[in-house]
């Protein structure tokens, strides 16, 4: 499930030489912010941290492309980052959270699929019809860990669900993510199918195909607030609203 891609970013977010420089010899706190403002102006970057600065990644050294993250146990900023899985011994991102949730669709599809065939066995083992201890220990304990990581996997999996249809990673859905408006906790929302578009792609054909299909590069994302901006209703809400005033003041 590793996927290189998914940890790899544009030099452009990147501090050049000079830049990194001047910035660690920079002591004071509101100049090194104002540096990195003017850096990030040429950038496709809308989010920030809680005080309104760039967000920045002093280990990496680089301007944070929004929703990236740095990931303490890779050691390295992930983009798009959802969460560190210990299953996979991998960060979970941009590049493979679409694998992610095929993993966990087939693990459920598989432990249903165990807990469904041992159960025969099971009711022969109720009923006193096995006659080895050791099939009988074999069967219960089969049938326990498929319908325990049953359940733990369908909650783990319909909350990722939850997170497609609103767009969100998990780390968004615990700290709502700040931008230069300031916090908005569905600003990344552009709708359910557009949501599930962000993921799986736009061609459904792919969709539970375990290949690449989620569009974009990872360093820029479509904003909600963009995407209102671009509808004809919506841009032409305001005119409306000024048009009925002027009736109202005739």
């Amino acid at each position: 499930m590793e996927n290189k891609s998914c940890f790899s970013f544009c030099l452009q977010f990147h501090l050049s030489y000079t830049d990194k420089e001047r910035y660690e010899n920079e002591e004071r706190p509101e100049v090194q912010k104002q540096m990195l403002i003017d850096m990030a102006k040429k950038l496709p970057v809308y989010t920030r941290t809680g005080n309104g600065a760039v967000r920045f990644c002093d280990r990496c050294h680089l301007i944070k492309p929004d929703r990236c993250h740095h990931c303490s146990v890779c050691a390295m900023c992930v983009l798009k980052m959802d969460h560190h899985c210990p299953w996979v011994n991998n960060c979970i991102g941009f590049s493979n959270y679409k694998f992610f949730l095929q993993f966990l669709a087939y693990s459920v599809l598989y432990c249903l699929y165990i807990a469904t065939t041992v159960f025969s066995y099971f009711i022969k083992y109720w009923r006193g019809e096995l006659p080895s201890v050791r099939s009988k220990f074999h069967v219960l304990f089969l049938l326990f860990v498929a319908c325990m990581f049953f359940v733990s996997l369908v909650i783990l999996f319909g909350y990722h669900c939850w997170l497609v249809s609103r767009n969100k990673t998990t780390l968004e859905a615990f700290c709502t993510p700040v931008f230069t408006s300031g916090p908005e906790k569905n600003g990344f929302n552009l709708g359910f199918i557009k949501n599930i578009q962000q993921v799986f792609g736009d061609k459904k054909k792919f969709w539970l195909i375990p290949i690449g299909s989620s569009p974009g590069d990872g360093h820029s994302f479509p904003l909600r607030s963009m995407n209102e901006s671009q509808n004809p209703l919506l841009a032409n809400e305001e005119p409306w609203e000024d048009n009925d005033e002027e009736n109202q003041g005739k």
